[in-house]
C-alpha cells in the first residue's frame, strides 16, 4: 500500500509542476544550441569532468549528449546551465573548466560568462 501512495504522490506532483519537465520552446533551443557552439569553439580551455580533462570540442560534444539524454528536465538556457553543466549526475561532483591562464572556475560560471559574452550586443 505505501508503494501505491508513494507513485501517487509522484504522479501528483508532476501534474502539480509542470514546467518541471517542459521542453524548451524554439527560441531557447537556438540558445542552447549557441551557447554549445561556443563551448565548442573555446579552443583555449579545458573541462574537467570527474577528475578528467577534455578539449572544448569533447566538452561540447558531451554536453549536447546529456541535453539529449535529459531534454525534458530542461525548458530554458539557465535550465541547461543547471541541470547539464554544472555538476555529474552520476558523481555529483562539480565541473571545472580550466582557464587559459589555468585557473579552475566551476563550469556554471563559465557558462553563464560565455552566454552573457555571445548574446551581448555588438
Amino acid at each position: 500500500m505505501k508503494r501505491r501512495g508513494c507513485l501517487l504522490w509522484g504522479v501528483t506532483a508532476l501534474l502539480l509542476c509542470p514546467g518541471a519537465w517542459a521542453e524548451p520552446d524554439a527560441e531557447e533551443k537556438v540558445r542552447i544550441d549557441k551557447l554549445i557552439a561556443a563551448v565548442g569553439k573555446r579552443q583555449d580551455i579545458k573541462f574537467i569532468r570527474n577528475g578528467k580533462e577534455y578539449n572544448s570540442d569533447q566538452a561540447a560534444e558531451f554536453l549536447h549528449g546529456k541535453l539529449k539524454w535529459r531534454f525534458g528536465r530542461v525548458s530554458s538556457v539557465n535550465d541547461f546551465i543547471e541541470q547539464i553543466g554544472t555538476r555529474s549526475t552520476t558523481s555529483g561532483e562539480i565541473y571545472q573548466v580550466r582557464m587559459p591562464d589555468g585557473k579552475l572556475m566551476p563550469s556554471a560560471d563559465f557558462l553563464r560568462q560565455e552566454l552573457d559574452r555571445i548574446e551581448r550586443p555588438r
